[in-house]
């Protein structure tokens, strides 16, 4: 049997990984400034995190939701506390895509409703009702093709006339748009938003799957500006690596028994592994660090002086570099010639993801590779 062969992949083997660095099969070692799409978020290896999964594993790996676990139990209260949403219940799943496909049922229950207002350029899973609110028809097959959904820009008079009509059970939103290019939305149409999803009895969903956890500086990238949604939906970095998610609900929702369910959804492993980041995250001040070196990273950017740059955008560390060139040539030079990995979204941002304990001076080490591929191609387009 074969795979299935779906992934442009790199012809590099990496068997190991240990804080910002990972290695290959034949020992070479990379700095990782993507953290395999923003899931590494207290670093590969951590040894607090394989200390608590092994001794879970040593009692028990799994057992299903039919039984009181008292780890759930835990790491709800934790996430509470370092998120700020203490008054939010959790229900815990496996994936981001599982996180807003129970989102937006959650929201579509609550309103008897399934119209949903997404945004252009946005990604939200690969799931059924989360690729119907993804904005690439490439993704996107006819089962999911349900024109149950409206894509807007970020006007809020559209929204508005969009709303007013009555169908419409949820606004669906990253708190920064990651594949769509490092998008911030500015955080007055956030409070517009707010506004108008309470006005007209519509669910705001925060889709904090890339952007939480941490990584901007603040527990979630919606809280610079102070709004409280209805739903936040958290992957990635939660669990480190280990598949996990979690949907944040407010108390506006009333639980039933079996409107929501998973079967490894919240697994023991799964939950060691959370409670575990959570307690990394606040005894080495990792939110603080993203902060200080993450704005530290994006004005050492911003100094840079190519042509080729032509916008950074970014909060803490979640950083695009908008790029005048192809940004697989600049991406290439910085994996091969110095053993880099970073991200992409589209044709021309470069997308960078560390996890959040790297320090200044390897930020420094990544501005003086990456301006040497700047020099290097300013000198071959002459």
């Amino acid at each position: 049997m074969n795979l299935f062969d779906v992934y442009s992949v790199f012809p590099i083997n990496i068997v190991r990984g240990k804080g910002c660095y990972v290695y290959d099969e034949v020992g070479n070692s990379y700095m990782d400034f993507y953290g395999g799409h923003a899931v590494i978020s207290i670093g590969h290896s951590h040894p607090y995190l394989i200390k608590c999964m092994y001794e879970q594993m040593q009692n028990l790996m799994f057992y299903s939701n039919s039984v009181i676990n008292k780890l759930q139990e835990k790491l709800a209260y934790e996430l509470g506390e370092i998120s700020g949403y203490p008054d939010y219940s959790t229900f815990f799943v496996n994936s981001g895509a599982e996180a807003n496909e129970n989102a937006l049922k959650l929201a579509s229950f609550h309103t008897g409703k399934k119209k949903v207002i997404a945004f252009k350029s946005s990604f939200h899973g690969r799931t059924s009702a989360a690729v119907e609110v993804t904005d690439n028809p490439l993704i996107t097959a006819p089962i999911n093709s349900n024109d149950n959904v409206y894509f807007a820009d970020m006007n809020i008079a559209e929204i508005e006339d969009v709303l007013r009509k009555g169908d419409v059970c949820a606004v669906i939103i990253e708190g920064i748009s990651g594949v769509g290019g490092i998008r911030i939305p500015d955080d007055e149409f956030l409070k517009a938003l707010r506004k108008l999803t309470q006005q007209y009895n519509a669910v705001l969903i925060l889709d904090e799957i890339q952007s939480g956890y941490g990584r901007t500086g603040k527990f979630f990238a919606h809280q610079w500006c102070g709004i409280k949604p209805d739903i936040i939906t958290v992957a990635k970095g939660i669990a480190n690596g280990f598949p996990f998610s979690g949907v944040l609900i407010s108390d506006a929702f009333k639980p039933c028994k079996g409107m929501l369910g998973t079967t490894f959804g919240g697994n023991h492993l799964g939950c060691a592994a959370a409670l575990s980041v959570i307690q990394v995250m606040k005894d080495e001040h990792l939110i603080e660090n993203a902060y200080e070196v993450g704005f530290y990273f994006i004005g050492k950017l911003r100094s840079l002086n190519s042509p080729l740059i032509k916008e950074v955008r970014g909060r803490g560390l979640m950083i695009g570099i908008e790029l005048t060139v192809s940004v697989s040539d600049i991406r290439n030079s910085l994996l091969y010639d110095y053993h880099i990995f970073t991200g992409y979204s589209g044709k021309n941002v470069l997308r960078i993801l560390p996890p959040l304990c790297i320090s200044k001076s390897e930020v420094d080490c990544f501005i003086d590779k990456f301006n040497k591929c700047l020099r290097k191609m300013e000198c071959g387009n002459d």
